[in-house]
């Protein structure tokens, strides 16, 4: 999903009184919201077949998986962000009584379109750093089979790519296996790979 940012300027408090009861999800930080827009059918598939994947696999484990609309919050970025994907392995954690803010995700998702890679991959990788329980950032290409694994190693984050139908992404922090075939179901029938 691309956001498109607003001229006025919020408090953290605004923004989430006025989140709660929107009807269309935004993003925030340092007192500028971007509302978010919505996703195409190939975004949406790969979204749906990650969760499904990881769900399958984190079933009886002390982790929880969330798609789409789970916020999270990067507290020291002073920041809110809707990952396509959240994982959270031990208690969840979350900024209040409503239990839709998560401060303590292990692994991030986002599934890069053509107007937020950019940002995926620059800005907001920048403030997802700063939080502190995370492992793993994954960016996910949606039109050909590729992922982007970014693993916490000290203050250090190490790069992995997967590459192809055939291969496959480790997420170490949550021992998962994301299988591209099982990615990109549906996704890539017709274009010839």
């Amino acid at each position: 999903m691309s956001a498109v940012p607003t001229q006025t300027y919020y408090t953290a408090e605004d923004y989430l009184q006025r989140e709660r009861s929107a009807a269309y999800k935004s993003e925030y930080h340092d007192g500028q919201v971007f509302a978010m827009t919505g996703a195409s059918r190939k975004h949406n598939l790969v979204c749906v077949n990650i969760c499904r994947e990881l769900s399958l696999q984190l079933k009886n484990r002390p982790c929880e998986a969330y798609i789409n609309d789970m916020r999270v919050k990067a507290v020291e970025a002073q920041s809110y962000h809707y990952p396509d994907i959240a994982v959270v392995c031990g208690p969840a954690q979350f900024e209040d009584a409503q239990l839709d803010t998560l401060l303590n995700p292990t692994v991030l998702i986002e599934v890069l379109s053509p107007s937020t890679e950019a940002y995926d991959r620059g800005g907001k990788f920048a403030m997802y750093r700063k939080i502190a329980s995370l492992r793993e950032y994954l960016l996910i290409v949606q039109d050909q089979p590729s992922i982007e694994r970014y693993l916490r190693q000290g203050d250090v984050w190490m790069l992995t790519e997967a590459v192809g139908l055939e291969t496959a992404m480790a997420i170490e922090s949550i021992d998962c296996l994301l299988s591209l075939r099982e990615v990109y179901d549906k996704v890539l029938e017709g274009a010839g790979l």
